[in-house]
């Protein structure tokens, strides 16, 4: 019975992070909860997980729901796009609507991640892409042009950067970490 299949579209940001149990993994902006929720039970007890925010209004109701949902998450207040954990501490960062869409900011929020991560970790950006059906056409979100997020990776320094995939209204761009 088709109708009552589970959607594959809800499993795909997990599969483009390709997290795994034991991972230690950082999500930069807690606009989604559902997604770092999700994301933080890959890692399980075995892993860490942690969420950072410019508002802290954001931190704390991700950190209630992600907590409501069974997962166990670090979550702390990050000003200026500077994370406050040690360099080379996780394996996989990703950013979702983090803080603001300027360029600039997401640069800087780019530089943090490749500074976090550990040598061959990965940086994940997801974005709306603003396609699908008539909302897509009326609301297009020019700073989730797949362009931009690739170039904050490249000029943070990331390597191997690519856009994976663009759909069900999600552009998925990742860049790599290179060993030292």
């Amino acid at each position: 019975m088709r109708f009552f299949k589970k959607s594959d579209v809800i499993d795909l940001p997990i599969a483009m992070a390709g997290v795994k149990l034991g991972d230690r993994l950082l999500v930069i902006g807690c606009g989604d909860p559902a997604l770092i929720a999700r994301l933080a039970l890959k890692v399980g007890l075995t892993g860490r997980a942690c969420a950072v925010d410019e508002k802290p209004e954001r931190v704390a109701e991700a950190a209630r729901l992600v907590e409501r949902d069974g997962a166990l998450i670090e979550s702390a207040e990050a000003q200026g796009s500077v994370v406050p954990y040690e360099s080379e501490a996780f394996d996989l960062v990703v950013l979702r609507d983090s803080t603001q869409p300027a360029a600039d900011v997401r640069c800087r929020a780019a530089r943090e991640a490749l500074r976090v991560l550990r040598p061959g970790g990965r940086c994940l950006i997801v974005d709306g892409s603003g396609r699908g059906g008539v909302t897509g056409l009326l609301r297009r979100d020019p700073s989730a042009d797949s362009g931009e997020a690739a170039g904050a990776l490249t000029a943070a320094g990331f390597a191997a950067v690519r856009t994976l995939a663009d759909r069900a209204g999600l552009v998925f761009t990742e860049g790599v970490k290179r060993n030292s």
